[in-house]
């Protein structure tokens, strides 16, 4: 059974480095003049560069109090510290980078939760504080998509694909405020392991039903959201780019909307589409687009990957350790990792055919 599932994993990655290797010609033949995209770099700013890279720090400390904000609300004490959410949420980042899925997601949870000790329900409670933290990038996204109809003009097909976006984006907000906790906490004792894994995962949506810190949580969403806004716009004018504000806004709408699920490890080729496509209205060639697109996504990256790598030696893990993360709710349930769970499996069939 295990040679049958390495089997498919082969085949599955070789269908997939058949496409990448088909776009890849189809692009290098049918694409933009590659000539004139290598010159872009050529012309640079570097100081707006800089500018860019700060912006786009300082857009994560923000949404990393962002979510400090909504775990104060969903944890007793003691409460994790600001330099250990920083860490987390920049390990997060990181495996989101460099790894595909959401992993990230899952990453900074468990980071999260090696300073709880053996602390219960730690793991689905911060689960469902890593959800209402999404759901409040909602009301940053419904500004950025108003600042956007009112200052420029979308093509059609991305106004249908943004007002998809919207309504799963309201349905999931609705989602969270319905499977909050209500006022005081559930009594757990005697409850079943996936009912206590529920609850604490509601638990950790708490933040909904406390208006001061739901409205400082988005405050600081909103702040990350301008701020990376402002790094766009910066990073137009390093690429000699001088298109007006409202067009940074289209770049960073489509690029959310376009990459809201990673297909591959940053949605490479799909996220350049997505910064050169709208730019050609404001009369920036395909192939500048392009390079731009390039260059921006390598000064994100290279904050997120650049402080994620810190914070992960911070933590004393590694790369390798970032794939082996557990399984959600595993620890809540007491069960082991999966491979851990295997690797006995295995030793137990040894020793039986013995």
């Amino acid at each position: 059974m295990r040679a049958s599932g390495k089997t498919r994993i082969v085949i599955t990655a070789a269908v997939a480095l058949v496409f990448v290797l088909g776009g890849v010609v189809w692009l290098w033949l049918h694409g933009p003049n590659w000539s004139q995209l290598a010159s872009t770099f050529d012309s640079v700013v570097w100081g707006w560069v800089g500018v860019a890279l700060a912006l786009n720090f300082l857009s994560i400390v923000a949404r990393a109090l962002a979510w400090k904000t909504v775990i104060d609300q969903a944890i007793e004490s003691p409460r994790p510290g600001y330099r250990a959410v920083i860490s987390a949420f920049s390990v997060g980042l990181f495996a989101n980078a460099v790894l595909p899925g959401r992993i990230g997601e899952v990453a900074r949870v468990a980071v999260l939760t090696r300073h709880f000790g053996k602390r219960k329900g730690v793991w689905a409670t911060l689960l469902g504080t890593v959800f209402a933290h999404r759901v409040f990038d909602l009301f940053p996204v419904l500004g950025l998509i108003v600042f956007v109809f009112l200052t420029a003009r979308l093509p059609q097909w991305a106004v249908t694909t943004v007002e998809l976006f919207v309504v799963v984006g309201l349905a999931l907000f609705v989602l969270a405020v319905l499977s909050a906790r209500r006022q005081g906490r559930s009594a757990l004792d005697g409850v079943g392991p996936a009912r206590r894994l529920v609850a604490m995962a509601r638990q950790g949506l708490g933040v909904m039903h406390a208006p001061l810190a739901a409205a400082l949580a988005v405050g600081f969403q909103f702040i990350g959201w301008t701020l990376q806004l402002l790094a766009v716009y910066t990073a137009m004018r390093a690429f000699d780019i001088h298109a007006p504000l409202p067009a940074a806004g289209i770049v960073l709408l489509l690029l959310n909307v376009a990459t809201v699920f990673p297909l591959w490890p940053g949605n490479v080729g799909l996220y350049q589409a997505a910064v050169a496509t709208p730019l050609v209205s404001y009369g920036v060639a395909y192939a500048h687009g392009l390079a731009f697109g390039v260059g921006l996504q390598a000064i994100e990256a290279s904050v997120g990957i650049g402080i994620g790598m810190i914070f992960l030696a911070r933590e004393g893990l590694t790369f390798a350790t970032l794939r082996e993360m557990p399984e959600p709710g595993q620890v809540d349930l007491g069960r082991k990792p999966r491979r851990v769970r295997l690797r006995a499996e295995k030793v137990r069939r040894a020793r039986s055919e013995r």
